[in-house]
């Protein structure tokens, strides 16, 4: 187990919203190769490790990118944040928006939703 000091190692204080590289960068965090499944991939298949330091390198690894997530989710969050309508619509994100608001969701950047497929 570890301790969770609920902040981030890297602060992230974006102050200008920018939707665009929003969609840009939510690939990062749902996408096909985004941190979402790079954490489940690690964290099953530490499962097939023939010994207990592979194992919890693998464990460790998979925990560390589900830290990424949390800073890929993070940007996102902070590059929609007081996004009007118009700026959401330009940025290509209305139909994200329609089915998620501004909550981050894990998607590529063409809206695919995440799968482990």
């Amino acid at each position: 187990m570890w301790t969770y000091e609920k902040m981030l190692e890297y602060p992230i204080n974006i102050k200008c919203k920018d939707p665009k590289m929003a969609k840009v960068i939510i690939s990062q965090y749902g996408g096909p190769d985004g941190e979402l499944g790079a954490s489940l991939r690690y964290l099953s298949q530490r499962f097939a490790m023939p010994d207990a330091i592979s194992k919890a390198t693998l464990n460790d690894i998979g925990t560390e990118e589900l830290a990424h997530l949390e800073m890929v989710g993070t940007i996102v969050h902070q590059l929609t944040k007081d996004a009007t309508i118009e700026e959401i619509e330009e940025a290509g994100l209305s139909a994200y928006y329609t089915d998620h608001g501004l909550d981050v969701y894990p998607v590529s950047a063409a809206g695919v939703p995440f799968t482990a497929a």
